[in-house]
This record gives structure tokens, C-alpha cells and sequence, in this order.
């Protein structure tokens, strides 16, 4: 007889859509198959990247900045150029409390597809001020040339 009342029946659709959708956020936080939780992670940064192009070179800008030289690593597979490492944070014994930290700590990695295909034995890399630069030569473009058929 209770389940004849309006207000009654309305109040448990709402409590169970409520229960829906806090099962969903529970889901979508939780669940190792979502990938938002690297996102929200303190342990993962990645490095702002800057490509660019003129007639011989592709150039790539990455901001590392705080990290060692020896903690990057630059790698090439065809079009792809990986840059990955670690930023290490400092830590020291003291009587210093922090209120707030913003920096960026852990390991790092950015993979990007180059937009032209390069030469491997052909790459500069530089460190400096925190900026990492990458300078590719673009590979040779195959000559176009036109083919005469022959009749016999």
C-alpha cells in the first residue's frame, strides 16, 4: 500500500539514482582500467614540448627544468622521438615545514610522432637553463622522376 503514495516512490529514485551515480564516480576514480588516476598522481610529470620546422631541420624544445643532465634519456624509433627520465626531489633533514608545494617530481616521459621522417646519425641535443633542444635533420626526399615506357 506504501508504494502507492507519489512522494514515496519518488524518493527512491532519487536515492537510487544517487547510488548510481556514486557508484560510477567510485568507478571512475578506482579502477585501475580508467587512466585518469596517472593524471591525478603526484609521482608522474610530463615536460612541456615545443616542435618546429624550417627546410633542413625539425627542432624539438622540451622544458626539464631541475633536472640533471644524467637523469634524461633520448631515444629514436623511425618517427618517433621518446624523451624520458626522472626529476628527484631533495630532501633534507630540518626543522622546515612547507605550506605549500607545487613542483613537479618523478619520472617522466613524452613520446610525439615527428611530422617528417629524419636522420638518426644527423641529431644535436642540448642542455641548457631547464630548455632541452633537439635538432633532427630531415631526411633526404626521394627524387621524383618520370618514367619513359618503352614499346617493342
Amino acid at each position: 500500500m506504501k508504494n502507492l503514495i507519489p512522494w514515496r516512490r519518488r524518493n527512491r529514485q532519487i536515492t537510487s539514482f544517487q547510488h548510481d551515480f556514486d557508484d560510477l564516480f567510485d568507478r571512475f576514480f578506482n579502477d585501475p582500467l580508467f587512466p585518469i588516476r596517472p593524471l591525478l598522481s603526484e609521482e608522474i610529470w610530463y615536460p612541456s614540448i615545443d616542435v618546429s620546422e624550417n627546410k633542413k631541420n625539425i627542432v624539438v624544445k622540451a622544458e626539464i627544468p631541475g633536472v640533471d643532465l644524467e637523469n634524461i634519456d633520448i631515444s629514436l624509433d623511425n618517427r618517433i622521438l621518446t624523451i624520458k627520465g626522472e626529476k628527484k626531489q631533495e630532501r633534507q633533514e630540518s626543522d622546515e615545514h612547507y605550506h605549500r608545494i607545487e613542483s613537479s617530481y618523478g619520472y617522466y616521459k613524452r613520446s610525439i610522432e615527428l611530422p617528417v621522417d629524419v636522420d638518426a646519425s644527423k641529431v644535436d641535443a642540448k642542455y641548457k637553463n631547464g630548455i632541452l633542444k633537439i635538432k633532427l635533420k630531415k631526411a633526404r626526399e626521394a627524387e621524383t622522376r618520370t618514367i619513359r615506357i618503352k614499346t617493342s
